[in-house]
């Protein structure tokens, strides 16, 4: 059964007034995928009414109206992606297609959703419970930030939206605790009979955001600061970034005039039973009917049949916002669970025998991190795998080689693929296991082509994005073509590169045509132009000019021509093959780009 969007569902099940309301601008998908369905259904475990309204129209109250005034907050998330990036290409364009939207076309979400959504809340409803912003645009933006769109530093998307209440991060615990905060606050009030009132037991919940009079913890440099020198925002981004770990993090406040966004320390990671737990809710997998009826959701062709593994990423690279989101220690569900969803799965009557995807951010990051990290937090003197990998982390692809056979072998599945993205070096550090890790995965496990994301190959370049040097990317690639010879199997490696990079000037982009054509012995395909989102370290080089670790400069290339300029250096040639490709192909190869994208591609 899907969480309510009708009132006819209300009244069939008997509520009069749900609990929480959720507000996304993706159509409703009842997936752990979707971070709507999967928030829904851990509040519906815990005893709490929950129904989700997707994708509202913005000019009236007919949707947002439908369900009535929720009892306890207003949840509202742009979705999936953050919605300039949706609604808008590397240079600005309108994106015509939307995978989150019912029949694809690009014209149910707005710009700047979450501020929309919630300034659509109160106009049809004063006043109203408290509004709770999540999800990844919320998320991202909740301080002071650079926008790529507007061009400049916005403040806290908490004052923008004008809303009560932000929760960062994946927000698995932190939603419980303030729906059963803010019951006991509503009952309190009810009957306290003084003026004095208890200390707020909202305020007090870790990855949680909220507007104050006063400062808590560490003061950022106030946003007036930040918007006069740049100086002041790498400062800011960085004790920012540094306060990102559960296990060090310290509270943090930031001036937006005469009042302080506060921000409290992140909430602790999800552990393995707590994902099982998650995890085995009562997933439908599909699209509601009410929204289904409006047509085919194309994002539903790849995340129905793939199964989340993990959640994570200590790759930590300058462009990846994973690290701020999701956070970069890798934490995983137990074999059991994943089977076991997997074994439900194949009990679908929809289901073909093929398992889309097994993975998280980074693929082969499942089943292992380093102890040290586990224990105390991440370090803040050096990263996992840059500028080298570091000694105390161990790969051991053993935990996902056995979780792969064990689902190979289970009845009515035929294939089980890997298309979350491969990151080679890991293969390459695990002197154990890295071989028959790779064999296995070229054998059984990929459509084809394997994806790895090299970005580009110039030292300077790599150095700014934070990833390895194409010394073991050429490693690599001789022990994926001598697997294949000695399998006989026609596999390819597809690698995504980065176009206008900071650091990135035409001299670079030609180092890179040379590399792809001499040592790849490819033109490639999957290229795209950088794209500044908020709260990376690449987008805070874009927008100052600065290297943030040496604090020296950098060059940007900020002429929307001179960036389409880079991209055409290295996809020329595949370009003009295209025109004489039939469209069908040419659709599959822009799809499984588009698939990367919503997956935060970067690794």
């Amino acid at each position: 059964m899907f969480l309510p969007t009708t009132r006819k569902e209300l009244d069939a099940r008997g509520i009069d007034r749900l609990d929480v309301i959720l507000v996304t601008g993706d159509t409703y998908i009842d997936s752990p995928f979707m971070g709507a369905g999967l928030i829904g259904r851990v509040l519906e475990s815990k005893g709490f009414t929950v129904g989700i309204i997707a994708q509202p129209d913005t000019d009236s109250a007919r949707d947002i109206s439908r369900l009535g005034e929720p009892r306890l907050f207003w949840g509202i998330t742009g979705g999936a992606v953050d919605s300039m990036v949706a609604n808008y290409t590397a240079s600005k364009k309108r994106r015509k297609r939307d995978d989150y939207t019912p029949g694809g076309e690009n014209t149910r979400r707005p710009d700047r959703a979450v501020i929309v959504y919630t300034n659509l809340v109160r106009r049809f409803f004063k006043p109203t419970v408290p509004i709770v912003l999540g999800g990844i645009e919320a998320s991202l933006r909740r301080i002071a930030h650079y926008d790529f769109w507007s061009n400049k530093i916005r403040r806290s998307i908490l004052f923008d939206a004008k809303a009560d209440y932000l929760l960062f991060g994946m927000a698995h615990h932190s939603i419980v605790e303030l729906a059963r905060a803010l019951e006991t606050k509503q009952n309190t009030d009810k009957t306290l009979k003084t003026d004095k009132k208890p200390q707020d037991p909202v305020t007090q919940i870790a990855g949680l955001g909220y507007i104050a009079k006063t400062p808590k913890g560490i003061e950022l440099p106030a946003y007036e600061a930040v918007i006069r020198d740049k100086n002041l925002y790498i400062q800011s981004f960085k004790t920012f970034y540094d306060n990102t770990d559960p296990k060090l993090a310290q509270p943090l406040s930031q001036a937006h005039a005469d009042r302080f966004l506060v921000l409290n320390p992140p909430a602790p990671f999800s552990s393995t039973q707590e994902m099982d737990e998650i995890h085995d809710l009562n997933f439908q997998r599909n699209v509601h009917p009410y929204y289904r009826a409006l047509g085919h959701v194309r994002a539903m062709d790849t995340i129905r049949f793939s199964i989340p593994t993990h959640y994570g990423c200590y790759g930590e690279c300058n462009f990846c916002a994973i690290t701020v989101h999701q956070g970069r220690t890798v934490r995983w569900r137990s074999k059991n669970s994943i089977i076991a969803e997997a074994k439900k799965m194949a009990r679908d009557k929809d289901f073909k025998g093929y398992i889309f995807d097994l993975g998280g951010p980074t693929a082969n990051m499942y089943g292992y991190e380093c102890e040290k990290k586990l224990k105390k937090g991440a370090c803040t003197h050096r990263r996992c795998l840059f500028p080298t990998p570091c000694p105390s982390l161990s790969p051991d692809h053993g935990p996902q080689m056995n979780l792969l056979k064990e689902i190979g072998r289970l009845a009515g599945v035929k294939k089980v693929f890997l298309n979350s993205g491969i990151r080679h070096d890991l293969i390459l550090m695990d002197k154990q296991k890295g071989q028959a890790y790779l064999k296995q995965v070229v054998a059984d496990h990929v459509s084809g082509q394997m994806k790895l994301a090299p970005e580009h190959c110039a030292p300077g370049v790599l150095a700014l994005m934070g990833k390895p040097d194409m010394e073991s990317l050429v490693a690599f690639k001789h022990r994926f073509d001598r697997i294949c010879n000695t399998l006989n199997k026609k596999q390819y490696l597809t690698y995504y590169l980065i176009a206008a990079h900071p650091g990135c000037t035409i001299k670079e982009m030609n180092e890179l045509k040379d590399f792809t054509r001499n040592e790849l012995h490819i033109t490639p395909e999957q290229v795209q132009i950088f794209t500044p989102t908020p709260s990376t370290f690449s987008t805070l080089m874009y927008y100052t000019g600065m290297d943030p670790f040496a604090m020296v400069p950098v060059s940007v290339e900020k002429d929307l021509r001179a960036k389409e300029k880079q991209k055409q250096i290295i996809t020329r040639k595949a370009e003009r093959r295209h025109q004489t490709q039939p469209r069908q192909k040419q659709h599959q190869g822009k799809f499984s780009r588009q698939g990367k994208k919503h997956s935060k591609r970067k690794k």
